[in-house]
């Protein structure tokens, strides 16, 4: 079984919710867990969902945001599940994450242009999500940076921490480069109040994290008891 968890988005500096990160999660003898491959989740669970997700979501907050990787992204039943989620949640607005995680073809830059002009087109936004990780990096989203609205930058793939001189300089990096392009720039991995400090000190102000919230379960009709 396939569920979505909501993670909440901060603007630290004013303190206020301006959106939720779906994150989707799998049920094992473990209890809920990442898929270990968002690939090897079928399209049409990924479909199923986000509707039933999204369809139950009355929130008053700017921004609901999903993820895909390149693969799904080109997949016409996903697509259409986008398409119909960002009609259930209207006026928000739906943010299609592109995460790093590596395709499981060559899918190149001019193959995703046609379907994120489609999304633009719906109203829908485009967001970098975990850049300078996988294919991530700046060579893979430099010529997608005009359609973007966001570039998230993800703590938790980074052994060392915030104060770490390397990670710093790679935070600002893509921190001026979304000054430059006048694109949110999103924190996120913030785990403990150490993190939360140093990125005052750089004048981050949208985060996210364990340190403000961690993801909870958006249960659905199909999990009441009968």
């Amino acid at each position: 079984m396939y569920r979505y968890f909501i993670q909440p988005q901060l603007n630290r500096i004013n303190n206020t919710l301006i959106g939720y990160e779906l994150l989707m999660k799998t049920y094992t003898d473990q209890g809920w867990r990442p898929p270990v491959s968002f690939s090897a989740i079928p399209a049409h669970t990924v479909a199923d969902v986000l509707v039933a997700t999204t369809s139950k979501l009355a929130l008053k907050i700017p921004s609901v945001s999903v993820n895909l990787n390149r693969t799904q992204l080109l997949d016409a039943e996903v697509n259409s599940a986008l398409i119909k989620a960002q009609n259930f949640l209207r006026p928000v607005k739906l943010v299609v994450e592109l995460t790093e995680e590596p395709s499981d073809k060559n899918i190149t830059t001019a193959l995703l242009l046609p379907q994120i002009k489609r999304y633009l087109a719906r109203g829908m936004e485009l967001s970098l999500d975990d850049v300078d990780s996988g294919d991530n990096d700046f060579s893979h989203v430099k010529d997608l940076l005009p359609y973007a609205s966001e570039i998230k930058f993800a703590l938790q793939n980074f052994e060392e921490s915030l104060e770490d001189p390397a990670v710093h300089q790679r935070v600002e990096f893509w921190q001026n480069l979304a000054h430059q392009r006048n694109l949110r720039f999103v924190l996120e991995g913030i785990e403990d109040v150490h993190d939360d400090v140093v990125a005052d000190e750089l004048h981050i102000d949208l985060r996210q994290g364990y340190f403000y919230g961690k993801p909870h379960l958006l249960r659905l009709a199909s999990d009441d008891p009968a």
